[in-house]
């Protein structure tokens, strides 16, 4: 059932008023693929921008805070909790996972989705005077707890995929 939609299928914000309220949380994910030398100045501090991880980060918590201003239909949330943490991966990587949290009657995948993508493209922004060809890619839920609708993790799924 699509509940953004109300009996006549126009787009419709969900009323949360009856939900209760419980602990959530939602973990997501983006990666930035990028020359190996972008990630060398990046790790070794050698940036002309400066810290570009410190850019991101800050960057990826502010978009978690404004989800509900970008993305249509989504409630304004009292996030209790935003993590963004970057590493490199390999040569030629960065992966980016977001994590927000709250006690609210309401999921914040989409806060921790918005989070992962903005310092994603932050990262973007810092670089592509060195390397307009990085790609951002793997945006993705990688688990989220709490809410009628239970617990998700995406390595869950993907294990009890049939091959």
């Amino acid at each position: 059932m699509l509940t953004h939609l109300d009996s006549q299928g126009r787009a419709n914000m969900v009323d949360v008023t009856d939900k209760a309220v419980t602990s959530r949380e939602a973990v997501a994910e983006a990666r930035v693929r990028m020359l190996p030398a972008t990630l060398a100045m990046i790790a070794d501090g050698s940036h002309p921008k400066g810290d570009v991880f410190a850019v991101a980060r800050i960057a990826g918590i502010q978009a978690a805070k404004k989800t509900s201003d970008l993305i249509p239909l989504c409630h304004p949330l009292m996030l209790t909790s935003v993590k963004v943490e970057l590493q490199a991966e390999g040569v030629d990587c960065v992966r980016i996972q977001a994590r927000c949290k709250l006690a609210g009657q309401t999921g914040v995948e989409m806060e921790a989705l918005t989070a992962a993508s903005v310092a994603a493209l932050t990262i973007y922004d810092m670089c592509k005077a060195v390397d307009r060809g990085m790609t951002i890619e793997t945006v993705r839920l990688l688990e989220k707890s709490g809410g009628k609708s239970g617990s998700f993790k995406l390595e869950d799924q993907v294990a009890g995929s049939p091959t």
